[in-house]
């Protein structure tokens, strides 16, 4: 996408993608996408820091390592849900105390991640068609519309 649109001569001022401890180990936006946008000084929006929830549903990290590991990346913002009060208050405290995580704890908070993120069971929206928009609207690439 960043390629072709630069062949456009189009630049993106920020673009939102997935950046969570799971991602850095299957499919990953992190080391395959935002090198470039820091590099092209594009705005980057993180996004899915839990996974809607799935990756909290694999019992190996908790949800302030979630959103910590995702602020120490080279983002503009980070985007979280907020359901409930609860979790408002929670992204309230970790933003609060925010430290950026050093190399070696991204390290080991990765460790703990990549023997069950290795088959993006926990990234549910890379690997089923649920979440995928193209998929339930093949129109949008020019196939079969609807009636035909």
């Amino acid at each position: 996408m960043l390629e072709i649109a630069s062949t456009h001569n189009f630049k993106f001022d920020a673009v939102q993608l997935p950046l969570n401890v799971m991602d850095a180990h299957f499919r990953s936006f992190e080391k395959q996408v935002l090198p470039k946008l820091v590099a092209d000084k594009i705005g980057v929006l993180g996004m899915k820091s839990m996974g809607d929830a799935f990756i909290l549903d694999s019992k190996t990290v908790t949800p302030t390592e979630c959103l910590n590991y995702a602020l120490s990346l080279p983002t503009s913002t980070v985007i979280t849900g907020i359901e409930k009060m609860e979790i408002l208050e929670q992204a309230f405290t970790v933003a609060k105390n925010f430290k950026p995580m050093t190399n070696a704890e991204m390290t080991a908070l990765l460790a703990k991640t990549k023997s069950v993120a290795m088959t993006g069971k926990f990234e549910r929206f890379k690997t089923d068609n649920r979440f995928d928009g193209t998929a339930k609207n093949p129109k949008w690439l020019g196939g079969m519309q609807e009636g035909m």
